[in-house]
């Protein structure tokens, strides 16, 4: 009976000890993360009834790869690297999440953006998909689907 007790505590000790927390996805995007993916299909694009799908897996060559930096403060930086290895393009805006969503605030192009993405925690980094009006045409009827990955930023 004393070596079952034994074991038993000790398979227990094991198991408590194997148990790691997973990180909230406010701790886990607390981080730097590059674009690997992106596609936005346009069902009604511009307000006309064509189809419009937009797609880069940023593996050719690409002119411009999109970065960003989140911080513990709520507030993150996004940027393009160019084909001279320089940032461009750099915008600031707020940031939070909740559960398995990510809200983002920012300007670009003289637009305020309000965006929410359904968050997918991947090995390398995560995967985001949101409905939003991306072709500017007034209706939320278009979806992206975006790839990252983590980096290193100086």
């Amino acid at each position: 009976m004393k070596k079952y007790r034994i074991r038993l505590i000790l398979v227990l000790g094991i198991l408590i000890a194997a148990c790691k927390k997973e990180k909230s996805l406010q701790e886990y995007m607390t981080d730097s993360w590059q674009t690997t993916y992106l596609k936005i299909k346009m069902p009604t694009y511009q307000k006309s009834d064509s189809l419009e799908i937009y797609e880069d897996k940023f593996d050719n060559n690409p002119t411009l790869i999109a970065q960003s930096t989140y911080n513990t403060n709520g507030t993150f930086k996004a940027w393009f690297i160019n084909e001279k290895g320089e940032k461009v393009s750099e915008t600031d805006g707020k940031w939070s999440a909740e559960k398995d969503s990510l809200f983002v605030a920012f300007f670009y192009n003289d637009r305020e953006m309000k965006v929410s993405y359904h968050i997918t925690k991947t090995e390398k980094g995560f995967l985001g998909k949101s409905t939003n009006d991306w072709d500017n045409d007034g209706e939320i009827d278009d979806f992206l689907i975006m790839k990252t990955k983590r980096i290193k930023t100086n």
